[in-house]
């Protein structure tokens, strides 16, 4: 570890890790197929020892999230995709679809140390981590990785606002970890209560955009914020290092952008679907589809960092939505149309409003609906386990686009 990076992996030849990760990529596809029977079946006829370089590696079939998921409900709980038993995983977690998903080995599970490291946190940090241990991995993800670096965690989650400002005026935190949107709810509640939060002056957020305007009243506020892409499959798959000239795709990971529905790469620099192999032996993921978009940004980091850059989350290749940091999926939309059948058409929009993601749920019907608003707010907050405004619309008022999920936030301002 040095003063400008986590280790001396960040800074090698290109073509060296490039070699270094197709020389043991043969031995991670041998020892899936060898021991998770849905990696078998899906790479069924593939020969390891041809899979040694990305032209190689993009003959694959990709595994996209609504495989697994299917998978998954066939056999459950890792569809045969894991080369582990279950008995061997620390923590068991389910997203939102259902998907279930183990933790990695190791102190750092999901890669997210080098993360926290660029967002300038040290050993001896203490991070106030507000992301969710509730169900998923995301405040686990955050939680390792911080500790692996050497800093105390306070295990935060979500809600208790005003217990949360309590604590950050007592312990004095260097550092924030969570959603982008919750730090402003904190720092506001801290000011509106007249405590004091200004020990904190970074922050890593995951599990929604960080929009400019966002990053700027935070940066006017005395706190410089950094990204980190991670998906609970993965773990953190990229990181800033440097505001706005992109994210530094993680080590141990191949990362590659295909188009949209297909399993073919684009050019560089053209806007695709983001497709990840880790190494986690574990839970091998191969040619894995998160279903977000990226694209690969030229040259290389002014950080130093030499991998791959990418230009950060694009929005999502299906409808599959993240709101408030939990992803929102068509099928849950479907869930509550049919309790609710005298719905002719509708969809979730998602905005944003006051710096916040906000949910609200559009509806035709015909004919009278007393008690349909509410009733819907029910199943939403049942179903989709977030809260939206529910309103009735005009017949014909919904374009007939085929759109379940509409995503309207502005990712540019």
């Amino acid at each position: 570890m040095s003063a400008e990076h986590f280790d001396t992996l960040e800074i090698r030849d290109p073509d060296e890790r490039d070699a270094d990760l197709f020389a043991r990529l043969p031995d991670l596809i041998g020892h899936a197929t060898a021991n998770a029977p849905g990696w078998a079946r899906h790479l069924s006829g593939v020969d390891p020892s041809a899979v040694a370089d990305r032209s190689a590696l993009a003959r694959l079939p990709v595994l996209r999230k609504p495989d697994l998921m299917a998978a998954q409900a066939a056999t459950p709980p890792f569809g045969g995709f894991a080369a582990a038993p279950v008995s061997a995983m620390g923590r068991i977690f389910m997203s939102p679809g259902p998907i279930w998903e183990p933790q990695g080995e190791g102190a750092d599970p999901w890669n997210a140390a080098r993360a926290f490291f660029a967002a300038g946190f040290r050993p001896g940090d203490i991070v106030h981590n507000a992301l969710s241990y509730h169900l998923t991995p995301g405040g686990f993800i955050l939680d390792h990785g911080a500790r692996a670096l050497g800093c105390a965690v306070f295990p935060a989650g979500v809600g208790n606002t005003e217990t949360q400002v309590d604590a950050i005026a007592t312990l004095k935190p260097t550092g924030y970890a969570g959603t982008p949107d919750y730090l402003k709810v904190i720092l506001d509640k801290a000011e509106e209560l007249g405590r004091d939060a200004s020990s904190i002056r970074k922050a890593i957020v995951s599990g929604g955009a960080l929009f400019p305007s966002l990053r700027a009243e935070y940066k006017a506020r005395g706190v410089d914020v950094f990204q980190a892409y991670a998906t609970a499959d993965l773990g953190v798959i990229a990181y800033e290092s440097v505001v706005d000239e992109g994210m530094v795709v993680n080590e141990n990971m191949i990362v590659e952008i295909v188009r949209p529905g297909s399993d073919t790469p684009v050019p560089d620099g053209e806007v695709g679907e983001l497709v990840v192999t880790s190494f986690n032996r574990a839970y091998p993921l191969i040619r894995f589809g998160t279903g977000d978009l990226s694209a690969v940004l030229a040259g290389r980091s002014a950080c130093g960092r030499t991998n791959m850059r990418l230009k950060g989350w694009m929005g999502r290749a299906d409808q599959r939505t993240k709101v408030k940091g939990m992803f929102v999926d068509p099928k849950q939309v479907t869930q509550v149309l049919e309790r609710h059948p005298e719905i002719a058409r509708a969809r979730l929009i998602v905005e944003r409003k006051a710096e916040q993601d906000v949910m609200r749920f559009a509806y035709e019907v015909d004919g009278l609906a007393d008690g349909l608003d509410s009733a819907i707010a029910a199943s939403l907050r049942e179903i989709i386990k977030l809260s939206g405004s529910v309103e009735r619309v005009a017949p014909g008022a919904l374009p007939n686009d085929g759109k379940v999920i509409s995503d309207e936030r502005k990712y540019d301002a």
